[in-house]
Protein backbone atom coordinates (compact mmCIF):
# COMPACT_ATOMS: atom_id res chain seq x y z
CA UNK A 1 0.00 0.00 0.00
CA UNK A 2 0.94 3.27 -0.94
CA UNK A 3 -0.02 6.06 1.56
CA UNK A 4 0.51 10.09 0.79
CA UNK A 5 -0.02 12.29 3.26
CA UNK A 6 -0.16 16.12 1.59
CA UNK A 7 -1.89 19.07 2.86
CA UNK A 8 -0.99 21.80 0.84
CA UNK A 9 -1.41 23.66 4.03
CA UNK A 10 2.06 23.86 6.36
CA UNK A 11 2.07 22.72 9.76
CA UNK A 12 -0.32 20.44 9.97
CA UNK A 13 2.08 17.73 11.09
CA UNK A 14 2.74 15.74 8.05
CA UNK A 15 5.85 14.45 8.38
CA UNK A 16 5.24 13.29 12.56
CA UNK A 17 2.44 11.34 10.98
CA UNK A 18 4.05 9.46 8.13
CA UNK A 19 7.04 8.33 10.18
CA UNK A 20 4.73 7.36 13.18
CA UNK A 21 2.81 5.25 10.61
CA UNK A 22 5.92 3.61 9.18
CA UNK A 23 6.95 2.90 12.60
CA UNK A 24 3.67 1.20 13.70
CA UNK A 25 4.01 -0.97 10.42
CA UNK A 26 7.87 -1.53 10.91
CA UNK A 27 7.06 -2.50 14.53
CA UNK A 28 4.98 -5.32 13.23
CA UNK A 29 7.53 -7.10 11.17
CA UNK A 30 6.31 -4.97 7.79
CA UNK A 31 8.86 -3.54 5.12
CA UNK A 32 8.12 -0.18 4.85
CA UNK A 33 9.47 2.82 3.22
CA UNK A 34 9.02 6.65 3.81
CA UNK A 35 9.43 8.63 1.08
CA UNK A 36 10.73 12.34 1.86
CA UNK A 37 9.27 14.28 -1.18
CA UNK A 38 9.13 17.89 0.65
CA UNK A 39 12.51 20.13 -0.35
CA UNK A 40 12.75 20.88 3.38
CA UNK A 41 13.96 17.31 4.03
CA UNK A 42 12.27 16.89 7.81
CA UNK A 43 12.02 12.97 7.51
CA UNK A 44 15.65 12.63 6.45
CA UNK A 45 16.61 15.02 9.23
CA UNK A 46 15.02 12.80 11.64
CA UNK A 47 16.60 9.96 10.22
CA UNK A 48 19.87 11.13 10.32
CA UNK A 49 19.40 12.14 13.66
CA UNK A 50 18.40 8.83 14.73
CA UNK A 51 21.79 7.68 13.35
CA UNK A 52 23.90 9.63 15.33
CA UNK A 53 22.11 8.83 18.31
CA UNK A 54 22.95 5.39 17.64
CA UNK A 55 19.54 3.76 17.33
CA UNK A 56 18.61 0.52 14.77
CA UNK A 57 17.01 2.28 11.43
CA UNK A 58 13.45 0.93 11.79
CA UNK A 59 12.37 1.64 8.05
CA UNK A 60 14.10 3.24 5.02
CA UNK A 61 13.79 7.04 4.26
CA UNK A 62 14.34 8.03 0.91
CA UNK A 63 14.94 11.70 -0.53
CA UNK A 64 12.61 12.26 -3.84
CA UNK A 65 11.16 15.89 -3.75
CA UNK A 66 10.41 15.38 -7.59
CA UNK A 67 7.82 15.81 -9.83
CA UNK A 68 8.29 12.41 -11.83
CA UNK A 69 7.31 10.54 -8.15
CA UNK A 70 4.07 8.67 -9.93
CA UNK A 71 7.24 7.34 -12.47
CA UNK A 72 9.49 6.48 -10.15
CA UNK A 73 7.84 5.07 -7.11
CA UNK A 74 6.22 1.94 -8.25
CA UNK A 75 10.36 0.54 -8.94
CA UNK A 76 10.76 1.68 -5.40
CA UNK A 77 8.07 -0.04 -3.81
CA UNK A 78 7.97 -2.77 -4.92
CA UNK A 79 10.59 -3.71 -2.73
CA UNK A 80 7.82 -2.85 0.32
CA UNK A 81 5.23 -3.60 2.06
CA UNK A 82 4.14 -0.26 2.40
CA UNK A 83 5.41 3.27 1.67
CA UNK A 84 4.65 6.27 3.18
CA UNK A 85 4.92 9.50 1.33
CA UNK A 86 5.72 12.63 3.49
CA UNK A 87 4.43 15.55 0.74
CA UNK A 88 5.44 19.26 0.78
CA UNK A 89 2.95 22.16 1.60
CA UNK A 90 2.97 24.70 -1.14
CA UNK A 91 4.68 22.73 -4.08
CA UNK A 92 1.64 21.62 -6.37
CA UNK A 93 4.09 19.50 -8.92
CA UNK A 94 5.30 17.48 -6.37
CA UNK A 95 1.67 17.02 -4.45
CA UNK A 96 0.24 16.14 -8.39
CA UNK A 97 2.71 13.45 -8.68
CA UNK A 98 2.47 11.76 -5.37
CA UNK A 99 -1.12 11.67 -5.85
CA UNK A 100 -1.16 10.02 -9.02
CA UNK A 101 1.64 7.15 -7.20
CA UNK A 102 -0.97 6.55 -4.11
CA UNK A 103 -3.69 3.74 -2.85
CA UNK A 104 -4.59 6.31 -0.35
CA UNK A 105 -3.97 10.08 0.05
CA UNK A 106 -4.67 11.16 3.72
CA UNK A 107 -4.99 14.94 4.23
CA UNK A 108 -4.34 16.07 7.69
CA UNK A 109 -5.88 19.25 9.27
CA UNK A 110 -5.94 20.77 12.87
CA UNK A 111 -9.09 21.25 14.34
CA UNK A 112 -9.85 24.94 13.57
CA UNK A 113 -12.90 26.35 12.08
CA UNK A 114 -13.74 24.36 8.93
CA UNK A 115 -13.29 26.44 5.92
CA UNK A 116 -9.99 27.59 7.50
CA UNK A 117 -8.18 24.20 7.89
CA UNK A 118 -9.60 21.99 4.88
CA UNK A 119 -7.37 23.16 1.94
CA UNK A 120 -9.44 24.10 -0.71
CA UNK A 121 -6.07 23.92 -2.88
CA UNK A 122 -5.61 20.33 -2.13
CA UNK A 123 -8.83 19.42 -2.52
CA UNK A 124 -8.99 20.38 -6.01
CA UNK A 125 -5.80 18.60 -6.67
CA UNK A 126 -7.71 15.97 -5.55
CA UNK A 127 -10.30 16.25 -8.25
CA UNK A 128 -7.60 16.51 -10.42
CA UNK A 129 -6.09 13.29 -10.12
CA UNK A 130 -9.32 11.24 -9.79
CA UNK A 131 -10.06 12.26 -13.43
CA UNK A 132 -6.71 9.76 -14.40
CA UNK A 133 -7.02 7.92 -11.36
CA UNK A 134 -10.96 7.19 -10.34
CA UNK A 135 -9.98 4.82 -7.94
CA UNK A 136 -7.51 6.56 -5.08
CA UNK A 137 -9.05 6.99 -2.16
CA UNK A 138 -9.02 9.87 0.30
CA UNK A 139 -9.54 10.78 4.28
CA UNK A 140 -8.67 13.26 6.13
CA UNK A 141 -7.25 12.86 9.45
CA UNK A 142 -7.42 15.49 12.56
CA UNK A 143 -4.49 16.08 14.07
CA UNK A 144 -3.23 17.61 17.12
CA UNK A 145 -6.57 17.59 18.95
CA UNK A 146 -6.55 19.21 22.21
CA UNK A 147 -8.68 16.90 24.73
CA UNK A 148 -12.49 17.25 24.56
CA UNK A 149 -12.24 20.78 23.03
CA UNK A 150 -15.77 22.22 21.38
CA UNK A 151 -13.33 22.91 18.47
CA UNK A 152 -12.69 19.40 17.78
CA UNK A 153 -16.13 18.25 18.06
CA UNK A 154 -17.14 20.65 15.58
CA UNK A 155 -14.78 20.15 13.56
CA UNK A 156 -15.76 16.46 13.34
CA UNK A 157 -19.41 16.91 13.03
CA UNK A 158 -18.71 19.39 10.10
CA UNK A 159 -16.67 16.52 8.45
CA UNK A 160 -19.57 13.74 8.70
CA UNK A 161 -20.79 14.36 5.24
CA UNK A 162 -17.20 15.62 3.83
CA UNK A 163 -15.89 14.50 0.54
CA UNK A 164 -13.84 13.05 1.11
CA UNK A 165 -14.47 11.52 4.67
CA UNK A 166 -12.69 12.10 7.44
CA UNK A 167 -11.37 9.07 10.01
CA UNK A 168 -12.82 8.28 13.06
CA UNK A 169 -9.19 8.07 14.80
CA UNK A 170 -7.97 11.37 15.81
CA UNK A 171 -4.65 12.41 16.86
CA UNK A 172 -4.44 14.64 19.98
CA UNK A 173 -1.97 16.92 20.63
CA UNK A 174 0.80 15.45 22.47
CA UNK A 175 4.27 16.31 24.05
CA UNK A 176 5.41 13.22 23.17
CA UNK A 177 5.38 13.87 19.48
CA UNK A 178 7.85 17.12 19.79
CA UNK A 179 10.10 15.32 22.41
CA UNK A 180 10.82 12.51 20.32
CA UNK A 181 11.26 14.05 16.87
CA UNK A 182 14.12 15.92 19.01
CA UNK A 183 16.54 12.88 19.23
CA UNK A 184 15.31 10.66 16.06
CA UNK A 185 12.53 8.88 17.97
CA UNK A 186 9.03 7.22 18.24
CA UNK A 187 6.70 7.75 20.87
CA UNK A 188 5.95 3.86 20.36
CA UNK A 189 9.88 4.00 21.75
CA UNK A 190 9.34 5.79 24.96
CA UNK A 191 7.33 4.85 28.08
CA UNK A 192 5.80 8.61 27.85
CA UNK A 193 4.39 8.22 24.39
CA UNK A 194 2.02 5.01 25.30
CA UNK A 195 -1.34 7.31 24.93
CA UNK A 196 0.15 8.68 21.60
CA UNK A 197 1.32 5.22 20.19
CA UNK A 198 -2.51 4.17 21.13
CA UNK A 199 -3.55 7.53 18.61
CA UNK A 200 -1.04 6.29 15.78
CA UNK A 201 -2.27 2.12 16.13
CA UNK A 202 -5.78 3.18 15.70
CA UNK A 203 -5.15 5.13 12.51
CA UNK A 204 -3.53 2.13 11.24
CA UNK A 205 -5.91 0.05 11.74
CA UNK A 206 -8.50 2.09 10.05
CA UNK A 207 -5.83 2.59 7.43
CA UNK A 208 -5.48 -1.19 7.13
CA UNK A 209 -9.51 -1.76 7.30
CA UNK A 210 -9.77 0.63 4.05
CA UNK A 211 -8.08 -2.07 2.16
CA UNK A 212 -9.49 -3.36 -1.16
Amino acid sequence: MIVALLNQKGGVGKTTLALHLAGDWAGKGKRVAVIDADPQGSALDWSEQRGREGLPRLFVVVGLARDVLHRELPEIAADYDHVVIDGPPRVAAIARSALLAADLVLIPATPSPFDGWASAEMLRLLDEARVFRPEVRARLLLNRCAARTVIARETADALAEHDPPALVARVGQRVAFADTARTGRLVQEVPAGTIAAREIAAVVAEIEGLAP
